[in-house]
């Protein structure tokens, strides 16, 4: 498995501080670029592909827009992992491809943390040893994410199911 950093968030983050109003005018590139501004400043420059954001309670709670969700992906987060999350946000991530893993535990982690993280068994190795597990993620969106979402996951099923006679 692959060590994860950890970027640590609180609770009830919201999806204007995912993506913020005043961007959403732009394109995915840029609203990208003020992602979690209000929050963490530096998170949108120096988050790297396979970070994990790691939350408290609520996390996407708010508005509907998919852009919240889509900036993460964008910006190569491998997975949210928190106690709870917004509906609404939980269907639109599995729908643009991104992992989120329920997990009770997840407070315990810290900033900066190395974590190694098992989506086949939802589960999270924290650094010192601690297995914490997470709720099982049904197959069919563990089959999304893999695919890098719905869209994506349907161009593949209605591809080759046109091509075959």
């Amino acid at each position: 498995m692959t060590a994860h950093r950890v970027w640590r968030l609180g609770a009830d983050v919201d999806t204007d501080a995912l993506a913020p109003g005043h961007a959403m005018k732009h394109g995915i590139d840029v609203i990208a670029r003020h992602c979690l501004e209000a929050v963490r400043p530096e998170f949108a420059r120096e988050v790297r592909p396979g970070d994990l954001i790691v939350a408290g309670p609520n996390f996407g709670i708010g508005s509907s827009r998919e852009q919240a969700a889509a900036v993460l992906v964008h910006l190569g987060v491998a997975a949210v992992i928190a106690p709870s999350y917004g509906g609404l946000y939980f269907r639109n991530a599995f729908n643009l491809g991104l992992l989120l893993l329920t997990c009770p535990q997840a407070e315990t982690l810290q900033d900066g943390d190395r974590v190694e993280l098992d989506p086949a068994h939802p589960s999270v190795v924290a650094p010192d040893g601690r297995l914490l597990a997470c709720e099982p993620v049904p197959g069919f969106l563990m089959d999304m994410v893999r695919a890098g979402g719905l869209m994506k996951q349907l161009r593949q099923r209605f591809g080759k199911e046109r091509s075959q006679p």
